[in-house]
Formats: structure tokens, sequence, C-alpha cells
């Protein structure tokens, strides 16, 4: 059965919520089937699979292109998909714009958008028209540039305070759930206390409602920004640089194909 944002909702309290990034049909199978909870098209994809230096760059074409691929896999899992850069900050009007095509197009459940309280007019507009929204406080990638780089926000008290009004601003206006990335532990729990919505961190401490990770960087690939906070459960980029290794040795020997292996 179809996990829906109302589930998502009642799990505040009662059980931790577990969320991945995927960006393709074959992960994201996978981390439906294992019963993952919420499957992220994260505007990552742009550092993860792109190679752009930022998420900047990322467009919808890309969102949507992606997003399609993930959800022909998902069965069971909310997929939520990012509002990239430039597609929603100037209006109420253009983030409904865009935000119904990766619903429409890409096939998402949801969208997630990053910012505090001047967003949370974008958000009403879209939860008013049926849109769920996901949104996303601390340290913001989209914009890392003007926080100072990727680094942890809301260390001192005036910048904490700022975080938890915008996260009550963004309940206020509809979210159904937050991600909180990059603030110390105390900060995530005080607004996991303070807002009725599920928090999901990521390098937020073990006190939120849940926890997302990058697919990526849970699976020991090697990326443009190596966070502290991420446990690798697995390390596929050694073990591809030996198979890769293994075929090119073989390829060249002559032991592939073998005549087993071949067509008669």
């Amino acid at each position: 059965m179809k996990l829906t944002v109302k589930a998502v909702l009642e799990k505040k309290g009662k059980e931790k919520i577990a969320a991945l990034t995927a960006y393709d049909f074959p992960f994201a199978r996978i981390l439906d089937e294992v019963g993952l909870d919420i499957v992220l098209v994260g505007d990552s994809l742009g550092m993860v699979l792109l190679g752009y230096d930022s998420t900047l760059p990322v467009t919808m074409r890309e969102m949507i292109h992606h997003t399609k691929a993930v959800s022909r896999a998902v069965k069971r899992s909310l997929v939520v998909s990012d509002m990239p850069f430039g597609t929603y900050q100037a209006s109420a009007e253009q983030a409904l714009r865009n935000a119904r095509r990766l619903i429409q197009e890409g096939g998402a459940d949801a969208v997630k958008l990053e910012g505090g309280g001047p967003r949370a007019k974008q958000v009403k507009v879209l939860v008013e028209a049926g849109i769920p929204v996901m949104g996303h406080l601390g340290m913001t990638p989209q914009s890392a540039t003007q926080l100072g780089g990727y680094k942890v926000q809301g260390r001192e008290e005036e910048a904490a305070k700022e975080i938890l009004e915008d996260a009550q601003r963004l309940e206020e206006a509809g979210i159904f759930s937050l991600v909180l990335e990059c603030v110390p532990s105390q900060l995530a729990e005080r607004i996991t206390q303070k807002i009725s919505c599920p928090t999901i961190g990521i390098g937020a401490g073990p006190k939120t409602d849940g926890q997302i990770l990058v697919l990526h960087d849970l699976l020991g690939f090697k990326g443009k920004v190596e966070p502290r906070f991420v446990r690798r459960y697995a390390d596929f980029e050694t073990e591809a640089q030996k198979a890769f290794s293994r075929y090119l040795k073989d390829v060249r020997s002559g032991s592939f194909p073998a005549l087993k292996e071949s067509f008669e």
C-alpha cells in the first residue's frame, strides 16, 4: 500500500522515519522494496550524478527526468522531488507552476523547497492547491554561498532562534515534514518538540523524528563534499573499481568471453 502524507505525519513520536535519496529506477526500486518511508529525488543529483560543483545548475528538465525514473520504480514509499534553484523563489505563482510539473510530469507525491519565513507564502499556495510540501532549514545547499559554505548553522543563539521561528512559520504554512540539515543536535531536538510535523535530520543528531542521507554517501562513493556525519554502510566505489579492473584484465587477456558465454 502506498505511503501517504497523512501516514508520515502520524509517525511523529511513534516510529522513526527512514529516508534516502535516489535518482534512478534500479536504486529506487531497491529502496522501495526494503521499506524506506521516503525516497527523495534530491537536487543533489547535480553533484552526485552530473558532476556540477553545486546544486545551483540543476534544471527543472533534469529534475523531472530523474523524478520520472524514480516514480516508475516506487510502489510503496512516498516520492518527494526537490524544486531546483530559481524555480520557486520569485513568486508563489512560479512555485505553483513548477511544483505542478514535478507532480504531473515527474510523478512525485510531494515537493521539497528550501528556506524559512520568506518561503511561507509559496508553501501555503502549494498546499492549498493540493501539493504536499516538505520544508528544509539549516544548511540549505542552494544558499550555501550566502551561508558561508557547507557548515553547521544555528550555533549562535540568535541564529538558532531564527531557525526555530522559521520552522514554526513553515509549519503554519502547511508543510508535512521538515528537513533539518547541519544544525546542532540540541536545536534540532528543540524544533522537533516545538512543531507538530515530523523533523528529518541530516547531520542534526539523533533526536529528530527521522533521518535522511544521500544514497551515494551511504554506499561509499567519493563526492565533491564528504560530510563527517555520514555513516558509510558499504564501499561500492572500491568494489566497482575491483570489478572494472577484473573486466579490463579479462578482455585484454582474451579470457572474456569464454566459449560457454557465447552463442553457438
